[in-house]
């Protein structure tokens, strides 16, 4: 399948058709070939009902190990925090 040649401003101001269309897109920049856009044409009922289960799964294992949402939420805040310390402070002895 032969991909549509596209300047990055042109795709930028469609991206919605080319997100819709079926061809793919090789993105230029001064006439040169720079990337490849490959839509897909999602199903979108799959990813919510793929969504959904996910959802009942994650209820599950919360339940079973007596968490809540707020908890796990809390322990990647903080776990998050002492990355970013720990990415400050490398970078600040370098």
């Amino acid at each position: 399948m032969e991909a549509t040649k596209v300047g990055i401003r042109e795709f930028r101001a469609g991206m919605a058709e080319f997100i819709a269309a079926s061809t793919p897109v090789a993105l230029t920049r001064h006439g040169q070939t720079v990337g490849y856009f490959i839509p897909t044409q999602g199903q979108p009922q799959a990813d919510i009902a793929a969504l959904k289960k996910a959802g009942k799964t994650l209820d599950k294992l919360l339940a079973a190990r007596n968490m809540d949402v707020e908890a796990v939420v809390s322990e990647f805040k903080t776990a998050r925090k002492k990355l970013q310390t720990a990415k400050k402070t490398k970078v600040s002895m370098a």
